[in-house]
């Protein structure tokens, strides 16, 4: 399978392989979003379920399957685990701040167009001018749907201002992780191995913190339905990040990137129809401002 698809690279097969994959990502990190935040689930301890699970899908993957990585690869593990680490710590610490429906499109949306210019700068990447008004159109639903938060949302009002820096904070993180990771997936001969080892080593480190977390609680929930929890997160977030790596790998990093934030429209259905929280016209309609911007990305590549 390594082989086919690496013969996919820089091909129109190859665009259209990623292009699925970057959706396919989209959908399902809004399914794994709404999991961590949920209504009555620590997004903290989720996360850590979530990791250790596919810690544990990938170990035997990484020691016993996959090419070994060559020398050169075990700083680039390092420099991902730990934008990773910084990432997944911001989003808890935004998730408990904010509503789902508001912390997770300025988070996936400001990602991109910091994602745009890190593919610029490392791979040479550059948008036309119809790409760059579909990432302005994206921009403007993330700024405005910030703003309308901050005029109107009555929910959780005094920690709201908090949830939205840290959301912005972590799209930057989103834009770092994005384009580091793929710089590595694309440095190693077998993608396979950099995804292995990367869930592998990635997902040792939040179990450690959601631990120390649970045993600090007054009532800490029973582990039974926390892991199954964190089963089902960790399917979803090997699948969806190993997609988007590897789509990465395929094509642009930029296109990819922005076509991923589709999510939001994802997000908001599921936060309306699963979490019971109120959208309403007009942010939905901001929210679709983002999702027909990384359209217009798209369709101007």
């Amino acid at each position: 399978m390594s082989d086919w698809l690496i013969s996919l690279e820089g091909t129109a097969a190859g665009h259209h392989l990623a292009l699925a994959l970057a959706i396919m990502a989209a959908i399902l990190h809004a399914a794994f979003g709404a999991l961590q935040k949920g209504r009555r689930h620590d997004p903290w301890l989720t996360r850590g379920a979530s990791d250790i699970s596919y810690a544990a899908i990938t170990a035997p993957l990484a020691l016993f399957v996959v090419p070994w990585p060559e020398p050169h690869m075990w700083p680039l593990f390092a420099g991902a685990w730990a934008l990773h680490t910084v990432y997944k710590i911001l989003q808890a610490m935004a998730y408990s701040r904010g509503a789902f429906t508001v912390v997770y499109p300025v988070v996936r949306g400001t990602g991109p167009l910091f994602a745009v210019i890190g593919a610029y700068l490392i791979f040479g990447e550059t948008f036309n001018v119809v790409q760059w008004i579909g990432v302005g159109v994206l921009l403007s639903g993330i700024f405005g749907l910030a703003f309308y938060n901050l005029m109107f949302l009555t929910a959780a009002r005094d920690t709201l201002p908090a949830a939205l820096m840290l959301a912005f904070v972590t799209g930057l993180l989103v834009a770092s992780y994005t384009t580091f990771d793929a710089y590595g997936i694309r440095a190693t001969a077998d993608p396979f191995t950099f995804l292995a080892w990367f869930f592998f080593i990635d997902g040792l480190t939040m179990p450690l913190i959601a631990l120390h977390r649970w045993r600090r609680m007054e009532a800490p929930p029973t582990p039974g339905p926390l892991m199954l929890r964190g089963a089902i997160g960790g399917v979803l977030a090997l699948l969806s990040f190993g997609a988007i790596m590897l789509a990465t790998r395929l094509d642009n990093v930029g296109e990819a990137a922005v076509l991923r934030e589709t999510s939001t429209v994802f997000a908001a259905l599921i936060g309306w129809l699963v979490l019971g929280e109120t959208v309403g016209p007009r942010r939905t309609a901001l929210m679709s401002l983002i999702a027909i911007g990384a359209i217009i990305v798209e369709m101007g590549g």
